[in-house]
């Protein structure tokens, strides 16, 4: 396997993966009310539980993103 294709793919998987990020994160931020009343139809919670929830959730796909994506695709562009 070349090492340029193993840097596309890393590369690839940040981007798609940071866009999914920002899009979840700008849909909450423009329909976040009716995010909220959605999912609670289905799971009953407070509104201060549900941003809790949320943001927890946000956090941990970036550190994710970061970890498995970004920070490999980095080390192989330096490398190269």
């Amino acid at each position: 396997m070349d090492i340029q294709l193993v840097i596309r793919f890393f590369m690839w998987c940040t981007l798609l993966n940071v866009g999914l990020l920002l899009l979840s994160f700008l849909g909450f931020v423009v329909a976040g009310d009716f995010i909220y009343r959605m999912h609670s139809k289905w799971f009953p919670m407070s509104r201060e539980t549900f941003n809790t929830v949320f943001y927890s959730f946000i956090g941990f796909y970036k550190i994710l993103v970061f970890v498995f994506n970004l920070i490999p695709w980095i080390a192989l562009l330096l490398v190269s």
